[in-house]
């Protein structure tokens, strides 16, 4: 396997928010975490809102994606996602104050059923856009070891 690649795309409706080649990509299925090394059998896995890890030179990138799907076939990595953030450019203070406001919502005592599913939605994505953005933190001081 040493020289083999995946091609990874990462797309929203928006953007292509990444294209290029990777040795390991860590999905956030719906069942859980699923790891990506070339030569992976063909699969098609709903993606729930999570980190994606992208391993390329021995260096590993994450974004925040908020649900879709993933195909995996021939090498290539095709993840379609409902948004996709790169930790760098998540405003950490920003994503903690989404998270107060998802948390005030789903406390509601008065919230229907739809307003509650699309505010514990919203906590999930805002969890997830906050834990991603401190990812750059702990890696700046040393403290996190890559995911591998």
């Amino acid at each position: 396997m040493p020289g083999k690649s995946l091609s990874v795309e990462l797309i929203t409706p928006e953007k292509v928010a990444l294209r290029t080649s990777a040795s390991f990509v860590v999905l956030p299925a719906y069942e859980g975490e699923m790891g990506i090394l070339p030569d992976h059998a063909p699969v098609l896995a709903q993606l729930r809102a999570g980190e994606v890890r992208v391993t390329q030179a021995g260096e590993v990138k994450y974004y925040a994606v908020s649900g879709g799907f993933a195909e995996v076939k021939d090498n290539k990595v095709s993840l379609f996602a409902e948004t996709a953030e790169l930790a760098e450019q998540i405003n950490a203070e920003r994503a903690a104050q989404a998270l107060e406001r998802a948390k005030a919502e789903t406390l509601r005592r008065d919230v229907d059923p739809m307003t509650l599913a699309a505010a514990e939605a919203a906590l999930r994505r805002a969890q997830v856009r906050l834990a991603v953005s401190q990812r750059r933190g702990r890696r700046a001081s040393g403290e996190e070891q890559p995911h591998l």
